[in-house]
């Protein structure tokens, strides 16, 4: 089984301070298409959307909503995070955040992914991250050198991994989680 069947996780929307700002650096850093914007009523007026996707089967993955007040004391998002490609394009990542309009840009291993993480410019923790061949037990986080060539990054991450709690290949661990899920599912 690939995926339960019946529900697929497709986007997120998060209400935002200035729409301009936000969806600029979500198109001009992470490299976002705008495919929609518009205004609906809201109940203190009206709030402005703007859609915006990586992937050409999904309408939007993101939606930008206007109306998010200037000062409040927690941002109940956690994390926004998205998987790259390859490690490359992690890395490639990694050095355009560096030189974008963010702050606390965090490289980490997890053991079973390598992740960048960083505030947007409005504060929103966003993680990019890359999986791994292997899982171990979360949570873990180790920082990470992230200018390390792919192949001595990947050679230090299965070196700490292996000797971390839980560790096995990722196809072993998937395996055990496809059974889970499809009890779970037959429990329903």
């Amino acid at each position: 089984m690939s995926q339960r069947p019946g529900l697929t996780f497709s986007h997120i929307g998060i209400f935002v301070t200035d729409i301009e700002r936000q969806s600029a650096f979500y198109r001009d850093t992470l490299q976002f298409t705008q495919t929609d914007r518009g205004y609906l009523d809201g109940p203190n007026g009206p709030i402005e959307l703007v859609f915006l996707s990586r992937d050409p089967d999904e309408h939007h993955q993101i939606v930008m909503v206007s109306g998010r007040p200037q000062n409040i004391d927690f941002n109940v998002i956690n994390q926004i995070s998205m998987r790259t490609d390859s490690l490359r394009t992690l890395q490639d990542f990694h050095r355009q955040l560096l030189a974008a309009p963010v702050t606390e840009i965090t490289p980490v291993s997890h053991g079973n992914a390598l992740s960048v993480y960083f505030k947007d410019p409005e504060g929103n923790r966003v993680e990019i991250y890359f999986n791994t061949p292997w899982y171990v037990s979360q949570p873990c986080r180790i920082p990470a050198d992230l200018e390390r060539p792919e192949d001595e990054l990947m050679a230090w991450v299965e070196s700490h991994t292996r000797t971390l709690p839980g560790f096995q290949p990722r196809s072993e661990w998937r395996e055990e989680m496809a059974v889970r899920m499809a009890r779970d599912a037959d429990r329903v």
